[in-house]
């Protein structure tokens, strides 16, 4: 199943026009902060150079040259410097590893990037989230392990222990339910979604959980799910095309969280166009 595009019509249409619209907006402002990270600190971020510039690459819009470079070296991610917010080496090197596959990178660079990922025995991929659900910079075992398996399968890697894992995982909350619907089907998914959607349309009132709940969506056919979903992150669109960060637990600042709650807001509004 391929649930990130590799070109999102509605944003070069708008480009094309000249005009503004929520997505072009979202990917204008992503293409400013990817490369701002490295070049004010000197380093690469996983969520400027990962989670960033992987919806810059789903919308068709360029990366920049250095993001772009790194990614293709896997085993300079290690070395990379410590995250001034969020230091697990481990979730860094899958979120770089699933923008260098989305990137449509085949070769041996994916092949090094997926030997990075380090599945527990039960084929899951364990995420130390201290007790919290997913977040944009913790993603949550389900997420995590979804994202996971379609980097290990892209590279040629067996993920079978990891599919039966996924297939017994019950949700428990709409960023579950959403997550495992990326992998196709699940009636139970589908069903959480729609008894915990909100007045205002969003799941958990969070644009991260929303936004990984429209990806889910966004092949099953619930269009009046997914409007409202989507209505919900455009009223949380900020004029600059951000959204405001998705923290756990939620209220506190993070520049880290608001790139990747809007790298991941920006997908869904494409996806869900």
């Amino acid at each position: 199943m391929r649930w990130l595009p590799l070109l999102a019509l509605s944003v070069v249409e708008g480009l094309l026009l000249g005009c503004s619209t929520p997505e072009t907006r979202a990917v204008d402002f992503l293409a400013r902060e990817v490369p701002k990270w490295r070049a004010e600190n000197g380093c690469f971020s996983c969520h400027n150079n990962g989670d960033a510039a992987r919806a810059l690459i789903a919308a068709g819009r360029e990366v920049d040259p250095a993001t772009l470079a790194f990614l293709r070296r896997p085993e300079s991610w290690k070395d990379n410097g410590p995250d001034k917010e969020f230091s697990d080496k481990k979730l860094a090197a899958l979120q770089f590893a699933f923008a260098l596959a989305e990137s449509g990178e085949r070769g041996e660079a994916l092949r090094r990037a997926a030997a990075l990922i380090q599945r527990d025995a039960d084929g899951s991929f364990g995420v130390d989230a201290g007790g919290l659900a997913g977040s944009p910079i913790t993603y949550g075992r389900t997420l995590a392990t979804v994202v996971a398996r379609r980097v290990l399968s892209l590279a040629g890697q067996p993920v079978e222990v990891t599919d039966a894992w996924l297939k017994a995982r019950k949700p428990a909350t709409p960023l579950d339910a959403g997550a495992l619907l990326l992998r196709g089907p699940r009636a139970d998914c589908v069903e959480l979604l729609r008894t915990s959607q909100a007045s205002d349309g969003s799941w958990d009132g969070e644009v991260f959980d929303t936004a990984i709940a429209l990806l889910g969506l966004a092949n099953t056919g619930e269009r009046e799910l997914i409007r409202r979903g989507r209505d919900f992150l455009l009223t949380r669109q900020y004029s600059d095309g951000s959204w405001p960060e998705t923290t756990r637990p939620p209220g506190a600042e993070s520049y880290a969280q608001r790139i990747s709650t809007s790298a991941w807001a920006t997908l869904a509004l494409l996806v869900t166009k």
